[in-house]
């Protein structure tokens, strides 16, 4: 087969996040250097509520890439200002605005999105989460031909990935963009050499609608613990949600967000006096009954102050009066 020369394929990107930043890097590593970059606008972060760039602006201006950040991409003038850069195709990964058809229809070759993942088990915006607090054995990244629904455009190709028990959510998402990227890379390369001959043109397989789930914004409600669940479900809900939006709970007056947890015994049931009470801490972590099974806490931080991230060991050494037997965890 004749190589692809994947220079000639004009490719715009558009994303925002870590994820996508890593996608964008790997692009430019395999020679696949964007035409332009769209990302989310800058936005106030910090005690200073300073405006702050996105990882995929600061990678796009170290590469010296042209920059477009739009509040929106409706009007006609968002579509004119994609079709002046010329673009073959448009690679989506986690950019966070909707694309209207007038968007989709700019680049020839349409719109690809890198979606973490196996479609359509999750669609929606938060994949990489509801698949971990589902308990799925596996997630994976597909590379999708986007139209105007949500997630529900033909895939040319898709890769599996193992959810590991009490994996950290950062491992599993930098694991997600690495075979996203790679894939993304094999299409590109496919469609540059269709750009040469349009008869090797790809074509995409029409997804079902059998398994399909929505993937729902994570919102305020997911940071809520309950134990009246399992230790197994609230363990997947603290590592799933500890990047983004760490699950809270109270220790007296003390606020604090939990960061990694693990089960530290799956058979042992509360009662309705106990559940939600701490039952022990040692070196290893926290220890909290749930309804179903205990819970071991290994790292936390509390709100205020200098937000140290602290292990079991830490917790017995700094606050073993904080944390003390048949304390009730809000």
């Amino acid at each position: 087969m004749t190589q692809p020369d994947s220079s000639n394929l004009r490719i715009a990107f558009a994303g925002s996040p870590h994820f996508a930043e890593i996608v964008l890097h790997n692009l430019m590593a395999a020679g696949l250097t964007p035409i332009v970059v769209y990302t989310q606008p800058d936005r106030p972060q910090g005690r200073g509520r300073r405006l702050q760039a996105n990882p995929v602006k600061l990678s796009a201006a170290a590469a010296q890439l042209p920059v477009e950040q739009p509040t929106n991409l409706r009007g006609a003038d968002a579509a004119l200002t994609l079709a002046n850069y010329d673009p073959d195709v448009l690679v989506v990964v986690a950019y966070g605005l909707i694309l209207p058809i007038p968007i989709l229809e700019v680049p020839p070759f349409g719109c690809l999105n890198v979606h973490a993942s196996l479609l359509p088990r999750w669609r929606g915006a938060a994949p990489i989460e509801r698949a971990y607090m589902a308990g799925d054995e596996k997630t994976g990244a597909c590379i999708m031909l986007m139209d105007e629904g949500l997630d529900t455009g033909p895939v040319y190709k898709c890769s599996e990935v193992p959810i590991a028990d009490n994996q950290s959510i950062e491992a599993l998402e930098l694991q997600l963009a690495e075979v996203g990227s790679k894939d993304l890379i094999d299409v590109l390369q496919t469609l540059a050499l269709a750009k040469a001959d349009s008869s090797q043109a790809p074509t995409p397989t029409a997804q079902t609608e059998l398994g399909a789930n929505y993937a729902g914004k994570l919102t305020s409600r997911d940071r809520v613990l309950d134990f009246e669940l399992s230790a197994i479900q609230l363990a997947r809900q603290i590592n799933a949600l500890a990047a983004r939006m760490p699950v809270r709970c109270r220790f007296e007056d003390k606020p604090a967000q939990l960061l990694a947890a693990t089960v530290l015994d799956a058979g042992v049931d509360g009662t309705a006096e106990t559940n939600g009470t701490i039952i022990g801490l040692t070196a290893d972590g926290l220890a909290i009954q749930c309804a179903i099974g205990q819970l071991l806490i290994k790292q936390l931080k509390f709100e205020g102050g200098k937000g140290t991230v602290l292990d079991g060991k830490s917790l017995v050494n700094g606050f073993s009066t904080l944390l003390t037997n048949g304390t009730v965890v809000n």
